[in-house]
């Protein structure tokens, strides 16, 4: 019996197919990254007590983590820049494994600090080069949602990844939550190698092209969005145990449903936020920061009530997660030839938001101003996006108007006008 001719249309399914599980790799490997960067904070006092150390000074392998995000996205990013993409993907989670394998097997507090510092090096150029290789599967057309399906990825961590890891962790030792990263990350290799294909197509640069990009004041602005703006949300996840207890009445038993509430939240602002930024990026980035900065304000004229400030616990997450997809698409846009450079750094604004909001939420608290005051200073700080983002945008107009005038200019004929 004859079998079916192959069709065109077969061969764009199979085309499609293929695009969406090397997506899917590529969002295993946020899960994982999602999981170490997360999972840590909720075993503070189990390391500290496996050390013998206090859990203030434990809570220093955070900032080792969050240290080497910031070190390494724009040195890898540059130095990788003539590597093949697919080639640097699997490289940076053998990174990634390397470790959070170092970090089970650390046996003194200065061990776990350098093993935290380098599993945090291959975060940022992941995630840059991540979406840079989404986008370029996806098309012009859908760039954005590709990229908020790679960053879904750390979403779902927060949902899934985290809270699984932490009962692990409590449950059989706070080095059997690491074990399991390990085997996330050999999963994503094996995936990435299986199924991302080889990206010949992608254009390749050169260090010093890469460096480029911090001489545009675009790609500097729109980091500045991200760390203030994101920076806002931080200010009030980082504080939201506490606040939800002792300002909500929140039973301490059900903070990891907020925590997963916030998870899901971030899952639904990835694609939310990708759909929208497909379409318009600068509107998707002012409408994540007029949402952040209402949500934020009615969180704090609710939170006495238990059960509405568990509903803005969501709204925040996606709120604050529709932009990521924006912001990174933006950068992408204003680094022209200097993506990847450009593309890491966001993930290294985004964890300077972190610290940076924690930092001024912390300030506000201890200065008496109480738990809500966090989520007022974040409301600030999205306000303060919104003011650079309106700079940036005047900026560019002013910028591409002079080059229009001066191009009218050169294609004036001679005696005209």
């Amino acid at each position: 019996m004859a079998s079916a001719p192959h069709t065109d249309a077969d061969s764009s399914a199979s085309v499609a197919r293929t695009r969406r599980v090397a997506i899917l790799a590529l969002a295993l490997g946020g899960f994982g990254i999602g999981t170490t960067e997360f999972v840590s904070m909720g075993l503070l006092p189990n390391i500290a007590g496996s050390l013998d150390i206090s859990e203030p000074t434990a809570g220093h392998v955070i900032s080792a983590y969050a240290l080497g995000v910031v070190v390494g996205a724009p040195l890898i990013a540059a130095a990788t820049a003539r590597m093949s993409r697919r080639t640097l993907l699997i490289a940076l989670m053998v990174a990634f494994v390397v470790g959070n394998a170092a970090t089970v097997f650390a046996p003194t507090y200065g061990t776990l600090m350098a093993a935290r510092f380098v599993a945090g090096l291959p975060h940022g150029a992941y995630f840059g080069v991540a979406a840079l290789v989404a986008a370029h599967l996806a098309g012009a057309g859908s760039r954005a949602k590709a990229v908020g399906q790679v960053m879904m990825g750390l979403s779902v961590a927060n949902v899934v990844g985290v809270p699984a890891a932490t009962w692990l962790g409590d449950s059989l030792g706070w080095r059997t939550a690491f074990g399991v990263v390990v085997v996330i990350g050999l999963l994503t290799i094996a995936a990435l190698i299986r199924y991302l294909p080889t990206l010949s197509g992608m254009t390749m640069t050169n260090p010093m092209t890469e460096l480029g990009a911090l001489a545009r004041p675009q790609v500097w602005f729109t980091l500045l969005i991200g760390i203030v703006g994101f920076g806002g949300m931080f200010a009030f996840y980082t504080y939201i145990h506490t606040t939800l207890t002792d300002v909500s009445g929140l039973p301490g038993g059900l903070v990891p449903i907020a925590l997963m509430l916030f998870g899901i939240g971030m899952v639904v602002g990835n694609i939310v936020g990708g759909a929208l930024a497909d379409r318009n990026v600068v509107g998707t980035l002012v409408a994540g920061l007029v949402s952040i900065v209402v949500a934020l304000l009615v969180f704090v004229a609710v939170a006495g009530n238990a059960w509405t400030a568990l509903v803005l616990v969501f709204v925040v997450g996606v709120t604050g997660s529709a932009l990521v997809p924006a912001l990174q698409t933006r950068l992408m846009d204003v680094a022209d030839d200097a993506q990847t450079l450009a593309a890491a750094l966001n993930h290294s604004a985004l964890n300077v938001a972190n610290a940076g909001g924690a930092w001024l939420g912390g300030l506000v608290i201890a200065g008496g101003f109480g738990y809500r005051a966090p989520s007022v200073l974040g409301a600030g700080l999205g306000v303060a996006g919104l003011m650079v983002l309106a700079v940036a945008v005047f900026a560019q107009r002013r910028t591409t108007g002079k080059a229009n005038s001066v191009a009218a200019e050169i294609d004036t004929p001679v005696g005209v006008g």
